[in-house]
C-alpha cells in the first residue's frame, strides 16, 4: 500500500528534518577531536549551453566491449541517441537508449539520458555526439592488455581543490577513473548535482569513470525518500546488471581482456551475511580464476582499517562481515575514502600483518568541501606504512600479470608531487598463498 503525504504537511515535516538531522550534524563536526586544514571554496558551475544540448557527460565502462554514456538535457522530448565513429566528426554508428529523470522536493531534474555503445575495439579513440546535437566529445578505450593505468580519488566534491586534483590528474594520461564514493557533496542541494556534473564534465567525458557511493550520496529523509540515493542511482548508472548485481550500489567489472577484477563494494546498504551484496560477493569472488585473472581490486567507502581520528571504526562492522571473503579470494589492494587524508597499510588480515592479505589504502582526499583530517592516533600503529593529511590523487600502474606500481600524488604544490610509492606484487603469484584453500569460500567448492 502506497503512503500519500498532503502538501500542507511536507513542508512543517521537513522543517521538522532540519532541525532534528542537519543541525545535530553540525554541531557534531564541531566538537570533533580532530582539527581540519580550511578547505578550498565550492565551485558552482553554471550551465552555458542551450536546452537541447548535452550537458554533464560522463561514460563508464559497461560490460565486455561496451561503454555506457551519460548527459542530461533541460529539454525533455531530447532523444536519447548517441552517434559515435572512430573519426572526428564522422558518425558510422548509432545506439538508441534509456531516460529518466526525478523530483526531490521543489526540484525537477533534467532528462537523464543513458545510452549504451559497442561492440568498441579496445585502446581505441571514438569520437561522440550525444542527442544529435551540440559539441563533439572523445573518450578512448581501455586497452586489452598490459600495461593499464588507473587514477583514483575519493571524496571529490567541487571546491577549488577539486579543481587542483583534476588538474593533476589530467596533466598525465590514464586509462580509467576510479572513485570511491562522495562524488558531489551535494547532501540534498540538488542543483549541486548538475553543478558537478558540468565540473567534471571535461575530465569525465574522455575517460571511464567508474564510482561508487559514500555517505554524501545517501540524501535519505524518512518517509518521505526513505530508501535514499535517488539522485545517484538516476545520474550516475554504472554496470550492476552486467555483473549480475541486483543494486547499482555494488557491482564488477573487468579491464585488460578479464585480467584485472575490481569490485565496488557499498558501504551504506545491507552487507552482513544474509545480505543480497554479501551473497553476491560470494559469487562474483567464485567465479575468479586467478590464472586468468591475476589482479583482485575492492573499492568501499567506509576504511576498514584507519589510524586517522577521524571516522574511527566506522567501516568494522563491514569489515567483520566481510574480511574474511576478500581475504581467502586473495584480493590484491582495497582502497577507500572517506577519512580526508591518505594513509597505506601494509598487508593485513584480521588486524594483523599477513602476507596474503590485502594491501589497504585510504584516499578520501580528492576536494571536498569539509577540509582535510589533520590529527592521526599516537603511537603510529606498525600496520601503517605511510600517511598524510593532504589533497591528492592516486595511480595504479598494472604492469603485467605480477607486478603494479602504486604511487600517490600529493597536489599542494603547483606540480603534482610523488609522496608516496610503492611496488606490489600479485598474491596470485604467491604459491603460498594460492595453495591454501580460501576458507571463506570452502563452502562454494
Amino acid at each position: 500500500m502506497e503512503i500519500r503525504y498532503p502538501r500542507a504537511f511536507l513542508l512543517p515535516l521537513t522543517v521538522v528534518f532540519f532541525i532534528f538531522f542537519f543541525i545535530p550534524q553540525f554541531t557534531y563536526a564541531s566538537e570533533k577531536e580532530y582539527v581540519r586544514q580550511p578547505p578550498g571554496c565550492i565551485i558552482f558551475t553554471k550551465h552555458g549551453r542551450s536546452e537541447s544540448e548535452p550537458q554533464q557527460v560522463h561514460v563508464s565502462l559497461a560490460g565486455s566491449d561496451y561503454m555506457r554514456v551519460t548527459w542530461v538535457t533541460d529539454d525533455h522530448e531530447a532523444p536519447s541517441t548517441v552517434e559515435y565513429g572512430m573519426s572526428p566528426g564522422q558518425y558510422n554508428a548509432v545506439a538508441r537508449g534509456e531516460n529518466t529523470s526525478y523530483t526531490f522536493f521543489f526540484y525537477s531534474s533534467g532528462k537523464i539520458h543513458h545510452v549504451k555503445i559497442g561492440p568498441l575495439k579496445p585502446g581505441t579513440t571514438y569520437y561522440y555526439r550525444c542527442g544529435s546535437c551540440g559539441p563533439e566529445f572523445s573518450f578512448k578505450t581501455p586497452p586489452s592488455t598490459f600495461p593499464i593505468e588507473f587514477v583514483v580519488v575519493g571524496d571529490l566534491g567541487q571546491t577549488e581543490w577539486t579543481k587542483s586534483t583534476l588538474a593533476h590528474v589530467e596533466s598525465k594520461d590514464y586509462d580509467v577513473f576510479l572513485l570511491p564514493g562522495d562524488l558531489s557533496y551535494a547532501d540534498f542541494q540538488q542543483p549541486l548535482w548538475d553543478s558537478f556534473g558540468r565540473l567534471v564534465e571535461p575530465t569525465a567525458s574522455r575517460r571511464p569513470w567508474m564510482v561508487n557511493e559514500g555517505n554524501h550520496e545517501i540524501e535519505m529523509i524518512p518517509i518521505i525518500y526513505p530508501h535514499g540515493f535517488k539522485a545517484y542511482n538516476a545520474r550516475w548508472l554504472m554496470p550492476y546488471e552486467e555483473s549480475g548485481s541486483e543494486s547499482n550500489l555494488y557491482y564488477s567489472f573487468d579491464v585488460a581482456g578479464g585480467s584485472i577484477h575490481i569490485i565496488m563494494l557499498g558501504s551504506y546498504t545491507e552487507f552482513d551475511s544474509d545480505s543480497a551484496q554479501y551473497k553476491w560477493l560470494k559469487q562474483d569472488l567464485a567465479k575468479i580464476d586467478r590464472k586468468m585473472t591475476p589482479w583482485v581490486i575492492v573499492l568501499l567507502h567506509a576504511p576498514w582499517y584507519n589510524t586517522n581520528t577521524a571516522h574511527q571504526g566506522e567501516g568494522e562492522s563491514m569489515r567483520k562481515a566481510m574480511e574474511e571473503l576478500l581475504y581467502g579470494a586473495r584480493v590484491d589492494i582495497v582502497f577507500a575514502g572517506h577519512v580526508h587524508a591518505y594513509e597505506r597499510f601494509t598487508r593485513i588480515y584480521n588486524n594483523k600483518a599477513d602476507s596474503c592479505g590485502p594491501v589497504y589504502v585510504t584516499i578520501g582526499d580528492g576536494g571536498n568541501r569539509e577540509g582535510l583530517a589533520m590529527s592521526y592516533k599516537n603511537p603510529r600503529s606498525p600496520l601503517s606504512m605511510f600517511r598524510e593529511a593532504s589533497f591528492g590523487h592516486g595511480r595504479l600502474r598494472v604492469l603485467n600479470h605480477t607486478h603494479v606500481h602504486w604511487s600517490w600524488h600529493r597536489n599542494n604544490e603547483t606540480d603534482s608531487l610523488i609522496a608516496d610509492e610503492v611496488w606490489l606484487d600479485s598474491l596470485s603469484a604467491s604459491s603460498t598463498c594460492m595453495g591454501q584453500q580460501p576458507s571463506s569460500l570452502r563452502d562454494e567448492l
